[in-house]
């Protein structure tokens, strides 16, 4: 295992290294650069130059990507262009609200789905099994800015019981209710595309499992209809669902800048949009380059569960 999980790291760094010198291309052919924001509309053609050139901005694109990728070897992933602060710190700051937006996400997402999956695979075509299909496939086709709009129309601004967005009072001290009141309507919004998403793959696989010989076996020895649908259905449905997990972990950081800029969540993905605004290049190519890492780091993760999970599976 060791041995595979080594070669698995040593593979991510071409992938890496792929992927950022994608995004510094897409990032360079967008119109104008991060020297337009710094300069007055009546600057003159040396100003513009000399702000440029304090910015690194009149090099080539790949002395650019060159100094870039040295400093971001040694650690240095340098500073923001708008704020002047260091990109390290800047991650820093919004990746703990991110993490918790996506951490209770997944929670909420997954105490739902599982269960449900599991009982409607059990009443397979029964009315509630239908019900609860038709709102999976409803769950998934609605965008979460529509969703997330709608929630605060009729939560926050007709019914008054929530509040509209971000994360906490300013100059208060929240309680505890309050501060989960926060969370309710983007966690609200994120899960349930995944909750949906996840119910239909339970409910698939387990209907699967479900018409195994092995099943039929557990009843007939007189096994609890809980105990065979926990210890055998559930078990041997473990692979589909973790890999929609693994799927998931990744999907929910690009989920997260929607709705983050939705609900005003000082996270990640509210300084992605922020970032593309203001072309702050070294803070897009370090969430680049984090997501990578997120989408490589949780696909790694899967493989390596999937052998514990299945004692068939072998690296």
């Amino acid at each position: 295992m060791s041995k595979y999980i080594t070669k698995r790291l040593l593979t991510m760094l071409p992938v890496l290294l792929l992927v950022s010198v994608f995004a510094f291309g897409i990032v360079s052919l967008a119109p104008g650069d991060a020297a337009d924001l710094f300069i007055s509309p009546d600057a003159t053609a040396d100003q513009i130059e000399m702000t440029r050139e304090r910015l690194g901005l009149n090099q080539p694109l790949i002395v650019q990507y060159g100094n870039w990728l040295l400093n971001v070897l040694t650690g240095n992933f340098g500073f923001s262009f708008s704020t002047r602060t260091s990109v390290i710190g800047l991650l820093g700051a919004r990746i703990v609200p991110t993490l918790q937006l996506m951490g209770a996400t997944l929670l909420v997402a997954y105490i739902i789905a599982i269960p449900l999956g599991i009982y409607c695979a059990k009443h397979k075509n029964s009315w509630i099994d239908h019900m609860v299909t038709t709102a999976s496939f409803a769950g998934v086709s609605v965008p979460n800015f529509f969703l997330g709009l709608g929630m605060i129309y009729i939560f926050s601004l007709q019914l008054g019981w929530l509040p509209t967005g971000g994360r906490e009072t300013l100059g208060g001290q929240d309680s505890f209710l309050m501060s989960m009141s926060y969370y309710f309507l983007p966690v609200l919004v994120l899960a349930t595309g995944y909750s949906a998403n996840m119910t239909r793959y339970v409910r698939a696989t387990m209907i699967q499992v479900n018409e195994e010989n092995f099943m039929r076996t557990a009843i007939s020895k007189g096994l609890s209809e809980g105990k065979v649908t926990l210890r055998h259905g559930l078990r041997n449905s473990l692979i589909p669902i973790i890999t929609v997990i693994g799927s998931d972990i990744p999907r929910l950081i690009g989920g997260a800048i929607v709705t983050e800029q939705v609900f005003r969540w000082p996270g990640i993905g509210q300084l992605m949009m922020s970032s593309i605004a203001a072309r702050d290049y070294p803070v897009i190519m370090a969430i680049n380059l984090l997501s990578a890492v997120a989408v490589l780091s949780s696909n790694l993760i899967v493989d390596i569960i999937y052998a514990y999970v299945d004692p068939r599976i072998r690296y």
